[in-house]
């Protein structure tokens, strides 16, 4: 991928250059080497391996061998940690502002395909519904955000062929991707079409809006990659990921991290106001943000 930029955001709350905002948004997807150091990864891989032996033992696991965990957060310390990725979340709130928590993650081990998979148009832009409800009727109008991912990639994708996913940088600007007319035979991929190849420790955002796919794992490595993504707190969350808010792991949560899980007082302070219909400045990401001078009212987002 061309648009590559290296681990250089080491507390979390450094401002997004004018330009890192305008390539993103222009491209929908940004690759971040050396996003995890080594002890942290390893310790993430520790984590996925026990939860993977726990969801095997309960019969969650596929024949084949994958699983795909929705709602993973809670199962390990190191897991809550990635909410405020030090080397990610300026391009959080950089990018989507202070109004937001995380509706949806999931954990993937993909093993190397045992038998060739038959062909598949896997081709989606991520939303469900969003991609329909809001939009409107003038093709030239791309769909709204809404929301972000990140994918935190702790095997070794850095070659092709090993399950990584691909995308068409770009592509969130367009509602519509022409789709074969067979999609169930052995099609070539669209035209822009990039595999993201990435080290163990990368991680790559990306618009929900961007066109993509996952790819086949016809290698001998076993994928192993963490998604976290990020909407707008007045947006219902999509995944089933109950909290024990007894837990030392909710106690080890910081104020910011307790509303990217969805902590709120109430309802309202979700639409980020009071009940008087003026902004909550006691919401903790927005207070974090205003305390460090990082509001901006040039950037409606983080007015």
């Amino acid at each position: 991928m061309q648009s590559t930029v290296h681990q250089e955001m080491v507390g979390g709350y450094e401002p997004l250059t004018p330009a890192q905002r305008a390539e993103f948004l222009e491209r929908g997807v940004v690759l971040v080497r050396g996003a995890l150091d080594e002890d942290r990864r390893q310790r993430l891989e520790a984590a996925v391996d026990r939860v993977y032996a726990e969801e095997r033992a309960a019969g969650r696991v596929k024949d084949n061998g994958a699983l795909h965990l929705l709602g993973f957060l809670p199962r390990d310390e190191e897991f809550g940690e990635l909410l405020t990725a030090p080397a990610v979340f300026p391009y959080i709130w950089g990018v989507a502002g202070w109004n937001i928590y995380s509706h949806h993650n999931h954990l993937d081990v993909t093993p190397p395909v045992r038998a060739e998979e038959p062909p598949s148009w896997g081709w989606h832009q991520d939303g469900y519904r969003q991609n329909s409800d809001p939009e409107t009727l003038d093709p030239a109008l791309p769909r709204p955000m809404f929301s972000l991912k990140v994918g935190y990639v702790l095997s070794d994708l850095s070659r092709t062929g090993r399950g990584a996913t691909k995308v068409i940088p770009g592509s969130h600007l367009r509602n519509t991707l022409e789709r074969p007319a067979d999609p169930g035979a052995a099609n070539p991929d669209p035209l822009g079409t990039v595999e993201i190849t990435a080290a163990p420790g990368d991680a790559f955002i990306f618009d929900r809006r961007l066109w993509h796919s996952r790819s086949a794992n016809t290698s001998a490595v076993t994928r192993k990659i963490l998604f976290v993504g990020y909407t707008y707190r007045w947006i219902r969350p999509l995944d089933d990921m109950p909290v024990d808010r007894g837990s030392a792991w909710w106690r080890n949560r910081t104020p910011v991290q307790r509303q990217l899980l969805g902590e709120a007082p109430g309802t309202i302070n979700y639409w980020g106001v009071k009940w008087d219909g003026y902004v909550d400045e006691d919401i903790p990401l927005r207070r974090e943000l205003r305390e460090r001078g990082l509001l901006d009212r040039s950037v409606p987002w983080l007015r």
